[in-house]
């Protein structure tokens, strides 16, 4: 008897050297990829295809150099997807952006720690973040060490819900993954087992199972879905690689 097995699920197998328990596998396809002109039908795409969440970079032309997405986009967006969508905030003044942001509907507001003075500035914007009903991310470059959120993520009353470690450099999309990085998601996951610690920059097949090796659970990727033949392929492929490893 021959059993046809579907497409989508003839994924690449990776069998875990050391198995352990971390958080479900989250895949977050990066709308700057996209086709701008489109973002509604290639949201849809993705999210049929197996996606989790949408990965929205927002970028003010001052912290880094681009320009990309604002709240107006995020609310447009709102309106024709249920998909949860993951803001990512390269600005120099996060604050400004939570209000019009949760009127935005966006789900996840992810900031930087090098836009941010102080301890207890950092500590302020979490539970803003928290008032205005969005979860809470925190950013790191390349550049910052895992370190700088150590004292926010031991706090109980206000930990974020998730660490983001750029694996490039903020700003553009396409650029090649740092494997160097992945030191620091593999402290964070051993600091904090239960955390989601998401990844973003240069994340395709090539790379996913040295982020799954080290801890991440959230998973970025724009290029390596959106430019895919097959984007639930493609969806499948990384979500296979940290299932197997997560086990």
């Amino acid at each position: 008897l021959l059993l046809t097995v579907p497409h989508a699920v003839r994924v690449p197998r990776y069998v875990a050297p050391t198995p352990r328990t971390m958080p479900p596998c989250i895949i977050s396809p990066s709308l700057l990829a996209a086709d701008f002109a489109n973002l509604a039908a290639e949201s849809t795409k993705v999210l049929d295809g197996g996606a989790d969440w949408l990965h929205l970079d927002i970028m003010d032309g001052h912290f880094v150099p681009n320009l990309s997405f604002g709240p107006p986009v995020v609310q447009s967006l709102s309106k024709h997807t249920k998909g949860f969508l993951d803001c990512h905030l390269m600005v120099t003044n996060p604050g400004d952006y939570v209000e019009p942001l949760k009127h935005a509907g966006a789900h996840m507001f992810t900031f930087h720690v090098e836009a941010v003075g102080d301890e207890a500035e950092l500590v302020s914007l979490c539970q803003k973040i928290r008032d205005a009903n969005m979860k809470v991310g925190v950013a790191l470059k390349p550049g910052t060490g895992a370190s700088a959120v150590h004292k926010l993520c031991d706090d109980p009353h206000n930990a974020p819900d998730m660490v983001l470690v750029m694996t490039v450099e903020p700003g553009f999309g396409g650029q090649a993954f740092q494997p160097e990085m992945m030191g620091k998601v593999r402290a964070l996951r051993e600091r904090y087992p239960a955390m989601d610690i998401q990844v973003d920059g240069g994340l395709a097949p090539a790379t996913i199972h040295q982020a799954a090796a080290a801890g991440a659970n959230v998973i970025v990727a724009g290029s390596a879905v959106f430019g895919a033949p097959d984007p639930a392929y493609a969806i499948a492929t990384l979500r296979a690689a940290v299932d197997n490893l997560a086990r």
